[in-house]
């Protein structure tokens, strides 16, 4: 009989912690608030590729279209010192600074949502369709940009000027079939 009792006893505390059918309704209506207000875009499963909203699309277009453009810049200073009659190692030394930096993050700078589907930009829908072919690309040029800055930050300029053409064809390769021409 005692046990009887306390089972009794446990059974009631037990229950009496789930709140009865009231306070189940409130959470279920609760968790329907609340699954209902969530951001269309929000991904149910870890997998799945989130779409920006469109002002954070602008955003990363942006900043990619900046990144992309100082990459630009300090390629072309790297040529100009290069060709110049005495390079100097310090401009040198931050133009592939400039350049292995903004390698790494391209991966990034090419989220779902942010192709010429959204607004104005040089990047091919193949980025997407094409997607490993394209990190493959990413990552060579972020290869060479790291040998061509490793050597620049030893000093070496005649290592440079060997590495140099390197970049340059990592760019290529990667604008060739992921970049459209100017508008």
């Amino acid at each position: 009989m005692r046990n009887l009792s306390f089972a009794l006893v446990a059974c009631a505390v037990l229950l009496s912690g789930c709140g009865g059918p009231e306070t189940s309704q409130a959470n279920n209506a609760q968790a329907n608030i609340s699954n209902e207000s969530r951001d269309v875009n929000q991904a149910a499963a870890s997998n799945v590729q989130v779409r920006l909203s469109i002002g954070d699309a602008a955003k990363v277009m942006h900043d990619r279209h900046e990144a992309m453009e100082d990459l630009g810049k300090a390629m072309k200073a790297l040529h100009r010192e290069l060709d110049s009659g005495k390079p100097d190692i310090n401009v040198i030394r931050a133009q592939t600074a400039t350049m292995a930096s903004t390698a790494a993050k391209i991966p990034s700078f090419f989220p779902a949502g942010t192709g010429p589907d959204v607004g104005k930009t040089r990047a091919k829908p193949e980025i997407w369709t094409q997607h490993d072919l394209f990190s493959r690309k990413a990552k060579d040029f972020l290869a060479a940009s790291q040998a061509i800055d490793g050597a620049a930050k030893a000093g070496d300029v005649n290592k440079v000027m060997a590495l140099h053409d390197n970049v340059d064809k990592a760019c290529k390769a990667c604008h060739d079939p992921f970049r459209a021409p100017e508008h």
